[in-house]
């Protein structure tokens, strides 16, 4: 009798950790419709984030998810903010927490993204609108520690990938931007000087170049006018400086050339009041070391591939310029 007591004792046990196992390592469960988003702030118990993940329908019981965090000594869920869109066992969703995969949304700018066009992408992500992230770009807050003479954050919003949560504050994606060109510029090692020159220099450079070797040219060409205070005549400064007015139509017309702007470096000698533009390392280096040349002009070569063709005096310069619109003309 006792053993029939003592077997069906054993097989009461084996049922439940048999339906325990199945609960937590196999049912996959989801009480809900659309993606759900849970948020867990540091410092929340363990409790408390099953109770959060009950709520929301994506365990059924917080004890289940107790029971999941027992199957895993040792790892504890990281706080953050975690997408949930199918069903999922308890054990999937602790894994989930454990390993840090929270939801984060990814903004990629690239080199040579202007501000307009950072706003624009920060929109499209749904962190903010672009007038907003305009706005905190221009904070004088964020523009005092990095250079008070620039009149903006344009140019040190340092092109990569970033990743944010849904509700970040515009403020700290602007920070995280400039943060990373901090670490650049450090290891960069510039001399002391003027920052805002030299970024300005890089973000023009960033425009016009499109082969790597042709950086630290294209700097020496602008550094050697800028010594004899030659207008710099710098198509992308007369396109900024459209932008910055909101009349940019993609074609810059006469009206913008003779436009009094003190970005038109076609109407003004030396270099704009800021960056044009945000330039990546390779732009950052040309400015910070450009070549010593007695060039003074360059134009696109003809056949495309990006190339220019530099030269020392306007009289090869026209005939650069002549060759390049023959090509273009061929092309077309």
């Amino acid at each position: 009798m006792k053993r029939l007591v003592v077997f069906a004792l054993l097989a009461c046990l084996a049922g439940t950790l048999g339906l325990l196992h199945w609960m937590v390592r196999v049912d996959r469960y989801a009480d809900f419709s659309e993606p759900v988003f849970v948020d867990i702030p540091y410092g929340t118990s363990s409790w408390s984030i099953g109770v959060k993940l009950a709520e929301a329908g994506v365990v059924r019981n917080p004890w289940l998810f107790q029971l999941a965090r027992l199957t895993r000594p040792g790892k504890h869920a990281q706080a953050g903010e975690y997408r949930f869109a199918e069903p999922a066992s308890p054990a999937e969703v602790f894994a989930r927490l454990a390993a840090g995969d929270m939801y984060l949304i990814e903004v990629l700018v690239p080199e040579g993204s202007n501000v307009f066009d950072i706003a624009a992408t920060v929109e499209r992500a749904g962190l903010g609108t672009a007038r907003a992230f305009l706005k905190e770009a221009r904070s004088p807050e964020l523009i005092r520690d990095l250079a008070p003479d620039a009149p903006s954050l344009e140019g040190y919003l340092f092109p990569a990938t970033y990743r944010f949560r849904r509700n970040v504050p515009l403020s700290d994606v602007c920070r995280a931007m400039t943060m990373q060109f901090r670490r650049v510029w450090r290891e960069l090692q510039p001399a002391s000087g003027d920052p805002n020159r030299t970024v300005t220099l890089a973000s023009m450079v960033e425009k016009e170049a499109v082969l790597a070797q042709e950086r630290p040219r294209i700097a020496g060409v602008y550094a050697a006018r800028l010594r004899i205070g030659m207008k710099l005549d710098c198509d992308p400064t007369v396109v900024y400086a459209s932008l910055l007015e909101g009349r940019w139509t993609g074609v810059i017309y006469r009206s913008e050339l003779e436009s009094k702007n003190r970005y038109n470096t076609y109407q003004h000698a030396g270099l704009p009041p800021g960056p044009i533009a945000n330039p990546g390392r390779e732009s950052l280096q040309a400015a910070l070391h450009p070549i010593e040349t007695d060039e003074l002009y360059f134009v696109a070569a003809p056949g495309g591939g990006g190339a220019h063709t530099f030269s020392k005096d306007i009289d090869a310069h026209e005939k650069a310029v002549a060759s390049y619109r023959r090509g273009q003309r061929k092309r077309k």
